[in-house]
């Protein structure tokens, strides 16, 4: 049944040189989305490129039975926020940023474009009410799902000599290096 539709991957919507399998017919667990993300922009092409361009004042919005879970939260200036790109295709294996013009393997960019869109942001924690948070340094449409909120912590989760060569190259190269 090779020439099966239901059997093949979806072509539409992918630039020349990228590749679409098609993914498994069964997920291997669940999880739940404790929140929402309210930012302003409702189209992905008006998303910042990645978290740290944007200065957007946005809020988290948090189931209110995870109301507990949120004690001491305000003691932090920074937060990891997991959140589910759920309006995403999920089957690309291979990628054309277009920034980058070139295929590359998707577990070697941040695109939200991925088998499982979790997202990461580190955030500035600009205030908390109850069970809104609100935050500055995010990438994601409005109504996102939220995954998971995490304390960053500068002595851990930061790795200063941390290199994605093939983007070093490309900013060499766009620098005239």
């Amino acid at each position: 049944m090779a020439n099966d539709p239901q059997n093949s991957p979806d072509t539409s919507d992918i630039r020349p040189g990228e590749i679409a399998i098609l993914l498994p017919e069964k997920f291997d667990a669940s999880l739940y989305f404790i929140g929402r993300i309210r930012t302003p922009w409702r189209r992905r092409q008006d998303c910042p490129k990645n978290a740290r361009e944007s200065d957007a004042l946005c809020t988290v919005e948090v189931d209110p039975r995870f109301a507990q879970a949120l004690k001491d939260v305000e003691t932090c200036s920074r937060l990891i926020l997991l959140y589910w790109m759920d309006r995403v295709r999920r089957d690309l294996v291979i990628q054309v940023p277009r920034h980058y013009g070139k295929a590359r393997g998707t577990y070697s960019l941040r695109s939200p474009v991925r088998p499982n869109p979790i997202a990461l942001s580190v955030v500035l924690l600009n205030k908390v009410e109850g069970t809104t948070l609100s935050v500055t340094g995010l990438d994601c449409l409005d109504n996102t799902p939220l995954i998971d909120i995490k304390p960053y912590f500068a002595s851990v989760d930061s790795v200063p000599d941390a290199v994605v060569e093939w983007h070093r190259e490309a900013q060499e190269t766009r620098n005239g290096s």
